[in-house]
């Protein structure tokens, strides 16, 4: 028997591989003669980087650039295909992990760390760009990306705008003469897991900065400077993004994009990292898919990896297994995509004590799945 195990990791408790190794445990005490296949898994955001540098044996790089507040922070992002496509993580420059909680603000916080590695791996000749959007603690829709590949964004009176997303509402002049030379010749992949727009009650703003530190007020001023943005791109490439799917990911960060990179496109986060990791040919002859992530729920359709690989187990004809910490109250449309759904947690527990017992758990869990399996062989 031929089993597939491709979870995406369990957020504050287990790494993809690690929940890997736990579900195998738990289901070597009932099938020891099986043949395990690990296809850790990242849905495009935090993690992705380890996920394929592992899967993919590439080189890892690390760079000191500006955090989210223009402070210094070593920042982690990928080679691979023999230094022929970088991979880059928005989070690893400009995520909301590395500022604490009280210095949270969408107003002044950049992406120009991110737009630094940008740079850098442009200098180093790479020929295909993979940027992951998920975790930023930013609002400025690529403004800082702009700024750190030589773009201007200038006020009326011909001053380059000050970092953050408020900024944005005092955009006059867009000067994209001496952008990097390369952005016109390498194509970027941003891999992203959400379809909100720009802009509006559904977009970056709204959506987004309250969970960045921004209260409703900030949160309308940030929608209104986007929109702004938004109009002086209009204005200058007669193309419009308020409503484009996507591009309300990461606080905006396609917009900015949209103006440097000639190739862009948006992919959900999961399919590219399928792709890479050559999925379909892993799932060929399996008998079983066995994944999973912290917490099942109806978010789990929109993007995320137990989806992404459900999707193609079953369009193979292969049963899919999910297993989760937790599983929220709305599952029904779940069983659309999956076999059957488990959750780990046993009884009523903290926060704290279901993330302390996390690898317990899952090796219990998997146990009695398997358990439940080989009964059903028996009946």
């Amino acid at each position: 028997m031929k089993i597939v195990i491709a979870p995406d990791s369990f957020k504050e408790s287990l790494s993809a591989k690690e929940v890997c190794q736990c579900i195998e445990f738990g289901f070597k005490e009932v099938f020891p003669t099986a043949q395990y296949y690990h296809l850790p898994l990242a849905d495009g955001g935090e993690g992705t980087v380890e996920v394929l540098i592992d899967a993919l044996q590439g080189e890892i790089r690390h760079s000191w650039v500006s955090d989210p507040l223009g402070r210094q922070v070593r920042a982690k992002w990928a080679l691979l295909e023999q230094g022929k496509t970088a991979l880059i993580e928005v989070a690893s420059a400009s995520g909301l992990d590395l500022i604490a909680p009280e210095e949270r603000n969408p107003a002044v916080t950049s992406t120009y760390g991110t737009g630094e590695i940008i740079k850098e791996a442009l200098d180093l000749g790479v020929s295909k760009i993979l940027l992951g959007l998920g975790g930023s603690a930013t609002n400025d829709a690529g403004a800082g990306i702009i700024h750190a590949l030589g773009g201007k964004l200038l006020d009326a009176e011909g001053q380059l705008l000050p970092a953050g997303g408020l900024a944005l509402s005092k955009v006059h002049t867009i000067d994209l003469s001496s952008v990097h030379a390369r952005c016109k010749q390498v194509p970027v992949i941003l891999a992203c897991d959400v379809s909100n727009p720009l802009v509006g009650d559904k977009g970056a703003s709204y959506v987004f900065a309250p969970q960045k530190g921004a209260d409703s007020l900030l949160v309308k001023s940030l929608d209104e400077a986007i929109f702004h943005f938004a109009t002086k791109s209009f204005n200058l490439t007669g193309i419009k993004h308020f409503n484009s799917p996507g591009f309300g990911a990461a606080g905006g960060v396609p917009m900015g994009l949209s103006l440097l990179f000639l190739m862009l496109t948006l992919k959900q986060g999961i399919e590219v990292v399928l792709d890479l990791l050559d999925a379909d040919k892993i799932l060929e002859n399996a008998d079983l898919v066995i994944t999973g992530e912290g917490k099942m729920d109806n978010q789990t359709l929109s993007g995320k990896a137990p989806f992404g690989i459900a999707t193609r187990a079953r369009n193979k004809g292969i049963p899919v297994i999910g297993i989760a910490g937790s599983l929220g109250n709305e599952i029904n449309e779940l069983y659309n995509s999956f076999n059957c759904i488990f959750g780990t947690t046993p009884s009523p527990q903290t926060l704290s004590q279901v993330l302390e017992k996390a690898d317990e758990n899952l090796i219990r869990s998997s146990r009695n799945i398997a358990a439940l399996l080989k009964l059903g062989q028996q009946i």
